[in-house]
């Protein structure tokens, strides 16, 4: 193995508090990080870096640990751009238009599916994003589900199965029945190819109960729970998510008080998804509101084709800094750490010994440009597992 110094580094957040300044983002000025094989094995200030085989010189400028992003809907096919511009239009957005995709995914080739799904992450790649979680629920049927989860497994270890998307349209006079073959049959061919189980609960999708059954099921089939929850209306997911130790409990845009204080006391992730709010121009997750209770919260694209069809990370940084409550240092941690966490790894979205090596590189010299000058291309380079990739 080579050994390798990026030096002279304006700004180094390391996501450590033992680093730098101290602060959550241990942010270090004027430093240098050294990468090891796969590995960060030093960080530091630039004058004090160690003797590597190869050197690059940020030149003043700052570094950041590569985006994860926790939760996205990539392996599908179609498009829905007339959903989205009736609804720019003003009618408003349900659910129901995932019936639109899975008619379309259906009738794709595995290969089509794979294809969608390097397309996307080489977009997210070329804007930061070095591990991204990915789902199923555009198949519903048993073959389906289990295929999506095959095509996702080649390109990530963060598979989710979320054959509780909606009730499939072949089950639509018979929801218990669904219910029945997402926790049956369909789990059993899912739960080799998936780490994660997940469940949309809410109204026109799954209640409470039924959130509660399917992801029972699949912890016991060794799957550990996540959950939409809370996006489109008060309801039963953020409390369901921390009872059952859910790792993320994601949108969380209509909370009471009980759910708010949940989310600060136990150790499920609030995951905030600003593009779906963006896309669905619909209120706005409260970030402000999470931080102030002391719950974890996560950023994250939501990339999929009904309600927020992106797949930049620094868009959706802006978006919680401008809308969402966020300062600038919390949403970038929110976004490589946070998002770690809602993974439940420690091996990423940081820059410290020990730690992965996904680095990224900003045409910038401070991480608040990502909010500062937002829809700029400001990714100068992208390291994972300590190779360069962009």
């Amino acid at each position: 193995m080579t050994t390798t110094a990026v030096t002279h580094i304006a700004s180094l957040v390391t996501n450590d508090p033992s680093l730098g300044n101290g602060t959550p983002l241990g942010l270090i000025q004027d430093a240098a990080v050294v990468i090891d094989g796969d590995r960060i094995v030093w960080t530091g200030e630039s004058s004090k870096a160690p003797a590597t085989d190869n050197v690059l010189d940020a030149a003043g400028r700052a570094v950041v640990p590569g985006f994860v992003d926790s939760h996205s809907h990539l392996v599908f096919a179609g498009d829905r751009t007339q959903e989205f511009n009736a609804r720019m239009s003003g009618q408003p957005y349900r659910a129901g238009g995932i019936r639109t995709t899975v008619a379309a995914t259906r009738a794709a080739s595995d290969e089509e599916l794979s294809a969608n799904v390097a397309r996307y992450l080489a977009e997210a790649l070329g804007q930061g994003t070095t591990t991204f979680e990915t789902k199923s629920g555009y198949g519903l049927t048993v073959e389906d589900e289990a295929r999506a989860l095959r095509v996702a497994g080649r390109h990530t270890d963060e598979v989710t199965y979320l054959g509780a998307h909606i009730v499939s349209p072949d089950y639509a006079d018979d929801p218990a029945g669904y219910v029945d073959l997402v926790t049956g049959p369909m789990l059993e061919a899912c739960a080799p190819h998936a780490r994660w189980i997940d469940v949309f609960c809410e109204q026109g999708a799954f209640d409470g109960d039924q959130a509660r059954a399917i992801l029972t099921a699949g912890r016991a089939k060794g799957l550990h729970p996540r959950i939409h929850a809370n996006q489109l209306s008060y309801g039963p997911g953020v409390q369901l998510a921390v009872e059952l130790d859910a790792a993320s409990a994601d949108h969380c845009t209509h909370l009471t008080d009980a759910d708010v204080d949940a989310l600060g006391q136990g150790d499920t992730v609030a995951t905030l998804l600003p593009g779906a709010e963006f896309s669905t121009r619909a209120t706005w997750p409260d970030a402000r509101r999470l931080l102030d209770a002391g719950a974890t919260v996560a950023l994250s694209t939501d990339c999929n084709p009904g309600s927020s069809f992106t797949s930049s990370m620094p868009f959706c940084i802006a978006l919680a800094v401008r809308d969402m409550g966020m300062t600038p240092d919390e949403a970038i941690w929110s976004a490589t750490a946070g998002g770690a966490a809602a993974l439940r790894r420690t091996d990423i979205g940081r820059i410290t010994p020990g730690a992965r090596a996904d680095l990224v590189l900003l045409d910038a010299p401070s991480h608040v440009h990502l909010a500062y000058r937002p829809g700029v291309p400001l990714v100068g380079a992208v390291w994972r597992s300590g190779q360069r990739v962009v």
